[in-house]
């Protein structure tokens, strides 16, 4: 693995260059939304329980990189909007466990749905060659975004 702090300027310009256009590109697929009553963050906790299943409102807020008293606002937010229910935990009795509604996996559908045309009608643009390179860096992406 590069060490930047010591990489070549080639190295450092291609982080440059990921960051940024991640970055842009992550923006627009914000502006692509199926229900605007939502938060980023919101729809990020609905992601993550899709994702990863059930899961009580700490190891949420872990895996979300927020405060729990954060995570206890968004879950209640999200459950008197219909999109999760709170369940008691099978093994302690002190929390709760937070699943996703039907709803709430619709909602996501369609959002996924509508961002990914939206990605495709942007990709129509590039050329085979370009193609083959999106499909090759589409993991090492998914690494990254996971570390």
């Amino acid at each position: 693995m590069p060490d930047l702090s010591h990489g070549t300027a080639d190295d450092a310009a291609a982080v440059n260059a990921i960051r940024s256009s991640v970055m842009r590109l992550s923006r627009r697929l914000k502006h692509q939304r199926v229900d605007e009553s939502l938060s980023p963050t919101e729809m990020s906790v609905l992601g993550t329980l899709a994702l990863c299943g059930s899961a009580t409102p700490g190891e949420l807020a872990r895996k979300e990189h927020v405060q729990p008293p954060s995570m206890t606002r968004i879950v209640a937010l999200l459950e008197a909007k219909g999109l999760v229910r709170l369940e008691p935990h099978p093994d302690d009795r002190r929390q709760k466990v937070v699943s996703q509604t039907e709803r709430a996996e619709v909602m996501l559908e369609d959002a996924r749905r509508k961002r990914n045309a939206w990605l495709a009608s942007l990709a129509e643009g590039l050329d085979e060659d370009e193609w083959a390179v999106l499909r090759a860096a589409a993991p090492v992406l998914e690494k990254l975004a996971h570390l």
